[in-house]
């Protein structure tokens, strides 16, 4: 796919009253300082008569003077040095494209390396903490290449600001203003109690010779499989997990289970090994903090279990492990994060964050879940996309679960497998046990 960049600009905040704010510093909140550090890279696609491109400039600039903290930089307060988001009206980096072909034609159903064509130059640092590039194809269809740095915003806060741009751009209200972190917000009790092993599971103690993270040559064996479960197909699995007394697993822990089984299978691991899932859980509802909250509030469950039990023991198994672990990540937990991390125990030790982007998980699993959040209520007037999907990120074993474009319950997972485990991956994928 041939795509040729027309321009790039920085498109600023546009406030009502004129005079903009006064530059402000936010400091990075303990789950901030935890999360990934990486660049958070997503693909729309809007069908012809696809929105112009001045009237979603016009829109962003709107959105932006509420969400300044996606018109800022990373950066440090001078005052004291504390890593902070800069509220300094920088701006978003906007790259207009275009490609000489129909967009059926070229774009990929599944992420493929050509999708970072759709996005901006992402190598080496980056001065913006939001870039997007619009792509328009010859029959009129847009694609839109969304990238945002995780350490600003999870998930919930970057849907809450996807929305909102989409009303900016209508002419609507934006809806409720996003809330910031401040200093006094996650608070330790009068009396900390650390209640949880945070140190292996939020931290670890890193080796001075260990080297993580990407090496650069991994997604050379990677492939990415997408996989598309229709409603029936997952009803069909639901009924199966949730056989016998107790409640009926979810969605969502029920094709978790599924998948996690099909990978362990394909990638013919021995029956002795444990696996482990790392699954991002929410703490806007445990904690009490509004829904509206912008920046990150989440940590993590780890379900666990051998490979002998994940194949030999039926789907209910994997599916109450999941459960299980998801329900002990409660308001308490995430409270004796809190002390922890607010104690200095954590530098004191020379721990280091978890959270690190790798080649591959195998043989553990990690699953990025978006089932839950609106982004397909992304709507510049013309409708909503066509298409959504994540970027191309060819980790093994980093699993992303969507709603399908079909609209009908049904869910696509995007699966990066070893490319020697993706034929008894697919042979597996559509069994119910």
């Amino acid at each position: 796919m041939e795509v040729k960049v027309l321009s790039s600009k920085l498109v600023k905040p546009a406030y009502n009253a004129g005079a903009a704010p006064a530059t402000e510093y936010i400091p990075l909140s303990i789950f901030d300082r935890v999360t990934f550090r990486m660049q958070m890279a997503i693909i729309y696609a809007f069908a012809s008569p696809a929105p112009s491109t001045a009237a979603i400039e016009k829109g962003l600039a709107a959105v932006l003077s509420q969400y300044r903290a996606f018109a800022g930089q990373l950066g440090v307060n001078p005052d004291d040095g504390t890593p902070s988001f800069i509220l300094n009206d920088r701006g978003a980096r906007l790259v207009e494209a275009s490609v000489d072909a129909d967009m059926v034609d070229m774009a990929p159903a599944k992420p493929t390396p050509d999708l970072l064509k759709l996005h901006p130059d992402l190598e080496g640092e980056l001065e913006e903490v939001v870039l997007l590039q619009l792509t328009r194809f010859r029959c009129g269809s847009l694609a839109v290449g969304f990238t945002s740095n995780h350490v600003v915003a999870d998930g919930h806060a970057t849907s809450n600001f996807l929305v909102a741009w989409g009303r900016a751009t209508r002419g609507l209200p934006i809806g409720p203003p996003p809330v910031h972190h401040h200093k006094d917000l996650f608070k330790p009790r009068s009396s900390p109690r650390v209640e949880h092993d945070h140190l292996n599971r939020e931290y670890y103690k890193p080796s001075p010779n260990a080297v993580v993270g990407h090496h650069g040559d991994g997604a050379d064996n990677i492939v990415i499989h997408k996989a598309h479960f229709t409603k029936d197909f997952i009803a069909g699995l639901r009924a199966s997990a949730s056989k016998g007394p107790g409640r009926p697993f979810s969605r969502f822990e029920t094709i978790l289970a599924h998948l996690w089984r099909t990978m362990t299978r394909a990638r013919d691991l021995s029956a002795e090994e444990t696996s482990k899932i790392r699954l991002s859980v929410d703490g806007r509802h445990r904690l009490g903090k509004p829904a509206e909250y912008f920046g990150n509030m989440v940590l993590w469950a780890f379900p666990r279990a051998t490979v002998g039990d994940l194949l030999n023991r039926p789907l209910k198994h994997a599916a109450q492990v999941i459960h299980d672990e998801v329900a002990r990540v409660d308001g308490a937990y995430f409270q004796s994060f809190v002390d922890f991390a607010t104690s200095g125990a954590a530098e004191k030790e020379g721990l280091a964050p978890s959270a690190v982007c790798k080649d591959a998980m195998c043989p553990d699993v990690e699953v990025d879940s978006w089932l839950t959040f609106p982004f397909y209520e992304l709507d510049f007037g013309t409708g909503s996309p066509s298409y959504f999907m994540p970027s191309y990120f060819p980790t093994e074993g980093m699993l992303f679960l969507t709603p399908s474009y079909v609209g009908d319950g049904s869910v696509d997972a995007f699966v990066p497998v070893f490319e020697h485990n993706l034929q008894a991956f697919k042979e597996c994928c559509y069994s119910a046990e």
